[in-house]
């Protein structure tokens, strides 16, 4: 079982904002278990809070910034790789504006601030999605396309190419997390040359200079161009390296760019909110290909999560049998229809049927196709949960149970002869004066049968 982790002390850093042009100061703070990844914006009256949430992203143009309640984070993926990438789960980052400092471009400042602040186990079981099957997002416009696929630990490939002679194609992967400081985290952001002119000339690149973005050459520079440049990166001269990049950087790597757009993919996931057992691979990624997958992923996820199935070892001794089951429940056959109780605490019960052809209700329902009805499984989950208020009383026997109201009923699929169904019911409010409001669900053949939020309350036998 692996813990959650957060960092041990707070720490804070300054910079200046890549395209606010701002100074910010921004502090990590430890968090409490499922906590994530939260920003807050200290600057702002009552410190609104923006969650790590891929749901959030509301622009990919420069950057994946995020907006909740007209609260905006901007470049926010270098921080979250870095978190990610030292196996960080909770952390609180404060911010007195609205992006992060920029740094060198890369994380290796926040994965230096990071480890200075030390990392510590948590009492919680860490969360993971494991991938069982191939997911994928094309973004057509582009031809830009990511995919997880089943592994047993999160990896990361990204393959780029820019039709540039000047970059070329470039691969870059990382197969083990534990690997994101030495291989990945101090690989720079870059652009071409075009962009920069666009960017400049639109005033939306204030805080950048040659020591935090590597700039491709993939075109020829005017004399007018070279005059802008001296001037935003404060220089007296600007010149470009055979190796076609400007001046004043050297690359870390051969492939830098790849590198980092591994980065960034690795920041944007984090987006999805749960950790990942899986392989990613990224075809010409960017951070709206990137988000877009997060968005999906994400989604599944927490459908899979409302269906989970649970899975209990039927082999063992159950902690109630029928004996023990009619020394409690009032019900008698045939109108008894749990067989066993599984598991239970002062939250939850799970019980469990054989559902077999000798059943009574598979005479006339229906004789030529025996369905399980939906009422009787309705009722065979209240009577699972009647084992639970039941329990609470020190003379059950003496005591009889009586629906009260049943709510958002789902039957999704069949019950049929043969199937074992596992009943699993939780309180939504804790039990008052013998009244017992539970969430309910059946499962069979790994799969979510039927669900119902139900209501019961206990009563003396008059």
């Amino acid at each position: 079982m692996v813990k959650q982790r957060t960092i041990q002390n707070e720490i804070s850093l300054t910079g200046v904002g890549l395209h606010t042009g701002k100074e910010v100061k921004m502090t990590f703070k430890p968090a409490p278990i499922n906590n994530g990844y939260t920003f807050v914006r200290v600057d702002l009256e009552g410190s609104p809070i923006i969650e790590a949430d891929a749901n959030y992203v509301v622009n990919t143009q420069r950057g994946t910034n995020l907006e909740k309640l007209g609260v905006k984070i901007q470049t926010s993926e270098h921080v979250l790789a870095a978190f990610v990438g030292c196996d960080v789960d909770n952390v609180i980052i404060e911010l007195n504006e609205s992006e992060p400092p920029i740094m060198d471009g890369s994380s290796k400042f926040f994965v230096e601030a990071i480890e200075k602040a030390g990392i510590v186990e948590q009492d919680a079981e860490r969360n993971y999605y494991v991938v069982k099957e191939v997911i994928s997002f094309m973004d057509e416009t582009t031809g830009s396309e990511i995919l997880v696929m089943p592994a047993d630990d999160y990896q990361v490939t990204a393959m780029v190419d820019f039709g540039t002679k000047v970059l070329g194609t470039q691969n870059a992967t990382l197969k083990n997390i534990s690997d994101f400081k030495t291989e990945i985290s101090d690989a720079r952001t870059f652009s071409f040359l075009h962009e920069l002119e666009t960017l400049l000339d639109n005033g939306l690149i204030k805080g950048g200079d040659l020591n935090n973005a590597i700039v491709y050459v993939d075109k020829e520079i005017s004399e007018k161009t070279m005059d802008n440049l001296k001037v935003a990166f404060g220089k007296d001269k600007i010149s470009v390296k055979p190796n076609g990049i400007l001046d004043n950087l050297t690359l870390h790597y051969p492939n830098e760019a790849a590198r980092h757009k591994l980065l960034d993919v690795i920041g944007d996931l984090a987006l999805i909110g749960t950790r990942i057992k899986g392989k990613v691979i990224a075809n010409k990624p960017g951070h709206f290909v990137n988000t877009q997958f997060a968005k999906k992923l994400s989604k599944i996820i927490k459908i899979e999560q409302r269906n989970q199935v649970p899975v209990y070892d039927l082999n063992l001794e159950p902690l109630m049998d029928i004996h023990k089951i009619m020394n409690i429940l009032p019900h008698r056959p045939p109108f008894l229809f749990i067989d066993r109780i599984i598991e239970m605490s002062d939250q939850h019960v799970v019980g469990m049927k054989n559902v077999t052809m000798n059943e009574g209700f598979f005479v006339g329902h229906f004789p030529e196709a025996p369905v399980m009805p939906g009422v009787i499984i309705v009722e065979a989950m209240a009577q699972t949960g009647g084992i639970l208020v039941l329990s609470t009383v020190p003379d059950p026997e003496n005591y009889l149970t009586f629906f009260m109201k049943i709510d958002n009923v789902k039957f999704k699929h069949k019950v049929l002869p043969g199937d074992t169904l596992i009943f699993k019911c939780e309180l939504i409010t804790p039990i008052r004066r013998g009244i017992c409001h539970m969430q309910a669900k059946a499962y069979a053949n790994g799969k979510l049968v039927a669900e119902a939020e139900l209501m019961a309350q206990i009563a003396k036998k008059q």
